[in-house]
């Protein structure tokens, strides 16, 4: 799903969780960060909102994510080239990436 060379320690992920989600896990998202480790983990917490079992519309990707961030759009394009999420062509469907 996504290299080696970004792969996080547990101590690091709670550590870039907190800093970022300053209202719980599973509160919004303060900011975006550029570094790559960070961003890895931020995206690994967002993908857990997904139930894998399920596809998702792209109004509902939006809407999940939009409670997280205000760029949802970005959020969602990251979730998908970062390998977390994957989607049909045409956007109609989404679903987490196994």
């Amino acid at each position: 799903m996504v290299a080696e060379k970004f792969a996080i320690t547990e101590e690091e992920s709670v550590k870039f969780i907190k800093a970022y989600f300053r209202e719980g896990e599973d509160g919004p998202l303060s900011s975006f960060p550029t570094k790559e480790k960070r961003k890895i983990a931020i995206l690994r917490q967002l993908v857990g909102r997904f139930d894998p079992q399920r596809n998702y519309t792209e109004k509902e990707v939006n809407g999940i994510l939009g409670n997280a961030f205000h760029d949802y759009v970005a959020m969602r394009r990251n979730l998908i080239e970062y390998g977390f999420l994957d989607r049909y062509p045409d956007g109609s469907h989404y679903w987490v990436k196994s």
